[in-house]
C-alpha cells in the first residue's frame, strides 16, 4: 500500500490534538477540584473526581486530590486507597502521609495513624504543623484511653484587674418610675466597683468504661478569688458533676448531673442543681454538630425571692480548617421562672448566639477569641420601673495560651461585657484582664 505522507501527518495532528484536549480536560478537572477543596466543598470535589478514578488512578496529583476530597466527604477507606497510591510513587510526600494518618484515625486504626503521624514529624515539618500533629497524637491517646480508666486534673493561679467586681450599674444614681421618677443615690457597694484580684483554682475529671460503649464520668472543681481592696466581694465556688456517656459509631450521647455552691464574702449566695443532656455527631473529618438541653434549679438561701427554674436548649456546630484553625458557633433558647408567684416579674424568655474559634500561632502558642449576644424579655411588668424589662447583653473575649511545656501554660486574656437594659438599675459594662498560670496532670 502506497504511503500517503499528507494523510499520516493529518492523523498525527488529530492524535496530538486529542492528547492536548485530554490534558486540558485533566487540568480543568484537577483545577476545579482544587477550587472546591479550597472553599470547603470536599463532598462536591469528591463527586467530581470519583468518576475518573479508573482512568486516572496512578496520576499522583489526581490521586492526592481524590484522597483529600474523599477524606473531607467521609469516604475514609477510599481516601486511604488513593493516598497509598501517592505514597507508593512519592514516599517522602509529607502532606499525603499526614492526610492518610487522618484517614486511618477516622477509620479507628489508631496505632497505624499514630505511626504515620510520627513518620511525618521525623521527615521535618514546620513548627506549627508539628504542634497540630502532636494534638492529633494526643487525640489518638485519648481514644485509646477510652478502654481504660483515666484521671486528669489541673491547678491554676490568676492575677487580673476587673472594672466591675460586683456587676453593678456604672452610675451613681438612677431614676425609678415607680417612685415618681425620683433619682435614688446608689451606695458604694451597689454601683460598679473596680479592683485588682487574685484567684486560685483546681479540679479533676474521671472517666472509666463500664462496657457496651458506656463511660462513667465524674469531676469536681473549686475556685477562690480575692480582691485587693474590695474584700466584701470576694467569691468562692465549688462544683461537682456525675454522668454517663455512650459512643455509638459517629454519635456520642451524654447525660450529666451537676451541683454547686457560690459564696460571696464568706456567705452562701447561691446553690444550684441541674441536669444536662447532649447529642454530638461527627459529620466528617472536619465538621461536628451537637444538640443540647439543660435544666437548673437555682436557690438563694438569704434571698429566696430570687429562687428560680432555668432552662436552656440549643444547637452548636464546629469546623476544623486545614490551617489549624477551629471555628464554632451555637444558638440557644433560654428561659427562667421565679419559684415564688409574687415575684413573677423576675422571670424571662430569651435567646442567644455564640461564635468563636482558635488557631495555632506557632509551635507553642494558641490564639483564641469569641463573641456572644443574649436577648432577654421579662414576662411581667417590674413594679418599680412600671415596664417589662428587656436586656441585650454583648460579650467579647480574646486571649492566647502559651505552652511552656506540655503540662505548664500561661494564658493572658481580656473579657468585655456590656448589658443594655430599659431599666437603668440593670444596665452595666465590665472589662476584665487577667493572666493565668496553669499546671495540668
Amino acid at each position: 500500500m502506497k504511503f500517503n505522507k499528507a494523510k499520516a501527518l493529518g492523523v498525527a495532528a488529530i492524535a496530538a490534538f486529542a492528547l492536548q484536549s485530554s490534558a486540558t480536560l485533566a487540568d480543568e478537572l484537577t483545577d476545579k477540584a482544587k477550587a472546591l477543596l479550597a472553599t470547603g466543598k470536599g463532598a462536591d470535589a469528591y463527586q467530581l473526581l470519583e468518576p475518573a478514578e479508573t482512568a486516572r488512578a496512578g496520576d499522583r496529583d489526581y490521586d492526592f486530590l481524590l484522597g483529600l476530597a474523599a477524606l473531607e466527604a467521609g469516604q475514609n477507606t477510599r481516601a486511604v486507597f488513593a493516598l497509598e497510591r501517592v505514597l507508593a510513587m512519592d514516599p517522602n510526600n509529607t502532606r499525603a502521609r499526614a492526610e492518610i494518618a487522618r484517614a486511618y484515625l477516622a477509620l479507628g486504626e489508631t496505632q497505624t495513624a499514630a505511626q504515620e503521624f510520627e513518620t511525618v514529624k521525623k521527615q521535618g515539618v514546620p513548627a506549627d504543623v508539628t504542634m497540630t500533629i502532636d494534638r492529633y497524637i494526643q487525640a489518638i491517646r485519648r481514644i485509646e484511653d477510652q478502654n481504660a480508666t483515666s484521671l486528669t486534673g489541673y491547678v491554676e493561679a490568676t492575677m487580673g484587674y476587673d472594672t466591675n467586681v460586683n456587676v453593678g450599674p456604672n452610675k451613681s444614681s438612677v431614676a425609678i418610675p415607680g417612685f415618681g421618677n425620683l433619682p435614688f443615690e446608689l451606695s458604694k457597694d451597689s454601683r460598679a466597683n473596680e479592683d485588682g484580684f487574685g484567684s486560685i483554682g483546681a479540679g479533676f475529671n474521671l472517666r472509666t468504661p463500664i462496657g457496651g460503649g458506656y463511660m462513667l464520668l465524674a469531676g469536681a472543681s473549686a475556685n477562690s478569688r480575692g480582691n485587693f481592696s474590695k474584700q466584701q466581694f470576694d467569691t468562692y465556688n465549688g462544683d461537682m458533676n456525675l454522668g454517663i456517656s455512650r459512643t455509638a459509631g459517629e454519635d456520642v450521647y451524654t447525660l450529666m448531673g451537676q451541683t454547686g455552691v457560690f459564696y460571696v464574702d464568706d456567705g452562701r449566695f447561691r446553690n444550684y442543681t441541674g441536669i444536662t443532656g447532649q447529642w454530638q455527631r461527627n459529620l466528617d473529618a472536619r465538621n461536628q454538630v451537637s444538640v443540647f438541653g439543660q435544666y437548673t434549679d437555682l436557690q438563694y438561701p438569704d434571698q429566696d425571692v430570687r429562687d428560680a427554674h432555668r432552662w436552656v436548649g440549643g444547637v452548636s456546630f464546629a469546623h476544623l480548617y486545614r490551617e489549624g484553625i477551629m471555628a464554632f458557633s451555637s444558638g440557644y433558647a433560654v428561659g427562667e421562672r421565679a419559684q415564688h408567684g409574687h415575684v413573677g416579674w423576675q422571670g424571662f424568655d430569651g435567646f442567644g448566639v455564640r461564635v468563636g474559634g482558635r488557631m495555632n500561632y506557632d509551635s507553642q502558642t494558641v490564639l483564641f477569641g469569641g463573641a456572644t449576644y443574649e436577648y432577654r424579655k421579662y414576662v411581667k411588668e417590674d413594679p418599680s420601673f412600671l415596664s417589662k424589662r428587656r436586656d441585650n447583653q454583648f460579650g467579647v473575649s480574646l486571649g492566647a495560651t502559651h505552652y511552656v511545656t506540655k503540662e505548664w501554660s500561661v494564658t493572658p486574656q481580656m473579657n468585655l461585657t456590656y448589658n443594655e437594659s430599659n431599666t437603668e438599675l440593670n444596665e452595666y459594662n465590665r472589662e476584665l484582664v487577667s493572666v493565668t498560670v496553669r499546671r495540668e496532670f
